[in-house]
């Protein structure tokens, strides 16, 4: 079996749903992390699993794992809604967290500088 088969298998959703979530991750990610970036205790976490997701070195499941997380981060009505501050973000840190506790090891260290530096940025760093 080829490597883009194995890939295939274990992404988390098919093929055409992960271009779509990381396609919508990419053009509405950083928009909504600005708007709540200062509110939230996992911002430098969503940001560098961001930069890892978008880091075409790093495996396509993980990729996968985490466009959904973020997508789900993203989405504008989720369980809990987001504008009840701390308490409706709950489900996307809980959402964010398992995604990372999966995929740690993939998240490097120069994923969490580029956070770093996108939290201090006006802009996200490329």
């Amino acid at each position: 079996m080829e490597k883009s088969q194995i890939d295939e298998i274990l992404l988390p959703v098919p093929a055409e749903k992960a271009a779509a979530q990381e396609a919508n991750v990419r053009q509405e990610f950083w928009s909504k992390f600005r708007s709540f970036a200062g509110r939230i205790p996992f911002a430098e976490d969503a940001a560098a699993a961001y930069y890892c997701a978008t880091d075409p070195n790093t495996p396509l499941r993980v990729r996968g794992t985490l466009f959904a997380a973020l997508g789900y981060f993203i989405l504008p009505l989720d369980a809990i809604p987001d504008i009840f501050a701390l308490v409706g973000m709950s489900d996307d840190m809980a959402v964010l967290t398992a995604a990372f506790a999966l995929v740690s090891s993939h998240i490097t260290d120069e994923h969490r500088q580029k956070a770093r530096e996108a939290l201090r940025a006006d802009e996200p760093v490329s």
